[in-house]
């Protein structure tokens, strides 16, 4: 995967979103159709309680890091990162009930479909980056309008 790692822009350059509820520390390699991210889950992240962080928000993660795409090719014609909508996902499997304090998750996600209108879909995987066990996978599907603001608006009316 190309670009090299310091021609990626700072992950807040990236993802539409603000702190806290960026969850994704960095990504690490992009291309065309592909991109890897990684995290780091500690005492004070996000949605932690007790041990760790939920398997759930394994989908947050993927739906970050499909963001984090569409985000980088943004900025690469001249953009910024635009609103997107997760949709759901299919077969959405963790082999932990958590993701633990202390691990270093890597994110993968792989463009399987883009249409024209702003539908996407992706296949993601999330890896303990420690033992490079797979943790997580699902086929996650997304909506990114060309116009979010309009698209918002059009809906409330």
């Amino acid at each position: 995967m190309n670009p090299a790692l310091q021609d990626i822009p700072p992950i807040e350059q990236l993802l539409p979103h603000a702190a806290p509820m960026i969850l994704i520390d960095r990504v690490v390699a992009v291309s065309h159709d592909q991109l890897q991210a990684e995290l780091e889950i500690r005492h004070d992240s996000l949605f932690r309680q007790g041990s760790g962080v939920g398997a759930w928000v394994g989908i947050e993660y993927m739906a970050q890091s499909i963001a984090a795409w569409a985000g980088y090719h943004e900025l690469r014609q001249g953009g910024r990162a635009k609103i997107g909508f997760l949709l759901g996902s299919r077969r959405y499997h963790c082999a932990v009930p958590e993701f633990a304090t202390g691990m270093r998750l890597g994110v993968s996600v792989q463009l399987l479909l883009q249409a024209e209108n702003g539908l996407g879909s992706f296949e993601c995987r999330i890896t303990d980056l420690a033992t490079q066990q797979e943790l997580a996978q699902a086929t996650v599907s997304v909506f990114q309008p060309h116009d979010a603001t309009h698209y918002l608006q059009e809906g409330m009316a």
